[in-house]
């Protein structure tokens, strides 16, 4: 449907009706057409008129979907009077409803109101994420940012989780202003990037770097670098955190992780405890492993090749002289099939033990068991990013704990490269008057495993 350019009278909105194939669709559709086109806001307010001269009533949907091309064309006053028909009509808003109310008002003078509509949202839903966003970079734009600072916390408080571009703007906002409690905030936020192991990208990882060198007084120096295997930042010459787990740290991870991920409820819905048992009697009677690989996991890793061809070259790669690996099979390996070659499934075994699990077994529990079993030294190989078991974790010390071992044990195999498990960890850390931020080139939505190689040093001189 092509919008008119111009309102249209009451009879002429009629004729485009009975027109249209489906009538009882027809301002729902016409709306839609709107929002795309971006028509003139007179336009759609003549539709609503008509709708309500004929119904003596307009649906919510279409006040929404009106409420829409408002917010698109930043029409403040509109907005408004929209929100009190619609406050006025009924007794609860939606989500997306308060959402295009808070994103359109909080870009304009009265930014304050959704502020207010923030609060008149809380009694009824927990905010979405954008709502408290766009709040949180109003009071940012005005310089409030002690109230900025207040409904970040808030978010985290409800577990609501924020972007990567909320947090960087607090940064942006916060250029060149005075305080110790600002710059506590902001150490706040880095921290939680550490807690979090969240790699920040470039056009943030800028921002943070501006932001120190703008601090009044604050002699802050930052500088783009690459830690070498060593773990020194060539910059400042200062030692990076170890990637190793203390004893008693390793011990507690063990402990919880066979507690609460191999024994907890997840490990036997797709395998059976009969099976479990029997994988760690044939651990306990082969230990310690130097590397455990996830056999299916790698075997997929270049679809041009067959799956028995790739987990060759990775074992082939990884069971060098001396080192024992374990390769985590499943039974159709043993098939004989076009992927799986009987020849080459022989010349593997040669090299490494195998397991083989039934075809419907989960692989991460025999993998975790059989890596923690053989000692803090053994590595495992997986393209998988385990991050179901870290929510399997009961607290957030075995949580970090948790990501910690893995980057120090987890080699990143693919079809290109080997990275291997760094000694260092790569997770953002200071002593005070340094900085060290591992950041990657570009924004990731989903997290990787790999980690970065980049980072930036920022000294206190």
């Amino acid at each position: 449907v092509q919008p008119p350019e111009k309102p249209l009278q009451a009879e002429e909105w009629n004729r485009l009706r009975e027109n249209f194939r489906s009538p009882e669709i027809f301002e729902e559709v016409m709306l839609n057409s709107m929002i795309r086109c971006n028509s003139p806001i007179d336009v759609a307010k003549s539709l609503l008129t008509h709708v309500a001269k004929c119904n003596g009533d307009i649906a919510y949907r279409t006040l929404v979907k009106y409420l829409t091309l408002c917010v698109q064309q930043r029409q403040v006053s509109e907005i408004r009077d929209v929100y009190h028909i619609m406050k006025g009509k009924f007794k609860v808003l939606e989500s997306g409803a308060y959402n295009l109310l808070i994103k359109g008002l909080s870009d304009s003078d009265e930014w304050r109101m959704a502020l207010t509509l923030l609060e008149e949202a809380k009694k009824i839903m927990i905010p979405s994420r954008t709502s408290y966003e766009f709040c949180i970079k109003a009071a940012s734009r005005h310089q409030e940012m002690k109230l900025a600072f207040e409904l970040y916390r808030e978010m985290l408080a409800k577990e609501v989780v924020p972007t990567l571009d909320v947090l960087q703007s607090f940064f942006d906002f916060s250029r060149g202003l005075k305080g110790a409690e600002l710059q506590k905030e902001l150490f706040g936020i880095l921290l939680y990037l550490r807690e979090k192991q969240i790699y920040p990208h470039e056009t943030f990882m800028q921002s943070i770097k501006l932001w120190f060198e703008s601090i009044p007084g604050g002699n802050w120096k930052g500088h783009l670098t690459n830690i070498k295997d060593s773990g020194k930042c060539p910059v400042c010459k200062h030692q990076l955190e170890d990637s190793d787990l203390t004893e008693e740290e390793y011990s507690i991870l063990s402990e919880r992780i066979i507690r609460d991920v191999i024994h907890g409820t997840d490990t036997f819905r797709k395998t059976s405890p009969q099976e479990f048992e029997a994988f760690q009697t044939f651990v306990e009677n082969r230990l310690p492993f130097d590397i455990v690989i996830d056999g299916l996991n790698v075997s997929h890793i270049n679809a041009k090749k067959m799956q028995c061809e790739n987990l060759l070259e990775a074992v082939n790669c990884l069971a060098k002289e001396n080192v024992r690996v374990l390769v985590l099979g499943r039974r159709h390996m043993l098939s004989n099939s076009s992927n799986w070659k009987r020849e080459i499934m022989n010349e593997m075994q040669n090299k490494a033990h195998f397991f083989f699990a039934e075809n419907i077994s989960e692989d991460d529990p025999f993998l975790l068991y059989a890596t923690l079993r053989s000692g803090k030294h053994c590595k495992f190989v997986t393209r998988d990013f385990l991050r179901d078991h870290k929510a399997c974790l009961s607290d957030t010390l075995t949580r970090h704990l948790f990501r910690k071992w893995q980057r120090g044990h987890q080699i990143c195999y693919s079809v290109f490269s080997q990275q291997p498990a760094l000694r260092y960890d790569c997770v953002v850390q200071t002593t005070g008057d340094t900085w060290h931020i591992p950041y990657k080139d570009v924004f990731e939505e989903k997290y990787s495993y790999q980690v970065p190689r980049k980072w930036l040093c920022i000294q206190q001189k």
